[in-house]
């Protein structure tokens, strides 16, 4: 389907439809650009930027009612 009758037959819809269509193509414009690849991540990156209690694994004070 050629762009020209792509829309002419865009305009034969109701106004609330091409608005739909305009919404797709921008979505699709979106989602395209979205597809670089991801770069390649080095192993142990986040080391030490997370911590954890000493008491992590304790139980709740809140839930001693359910023990």
């Amino acid at each position: 389907m050629g762009a020209f009758t792509l829309t002419k037959e865009i305009e034969t819809l109701p106004s609330e439809l091409q608005q739909e269509v305009i919404d797709f193509v921008e979505f699709l414009k979106i989602k395209h650009q979205q597809k670089q690849p991801l770069k390649e991540r080095e192993f142990g990156f986040a080391k030490g930027k997370v911590k954890l209690h000493e008491n992590f694994d304790a139980p709740l004070d809140e839930l001693k009612d359910y023990m």
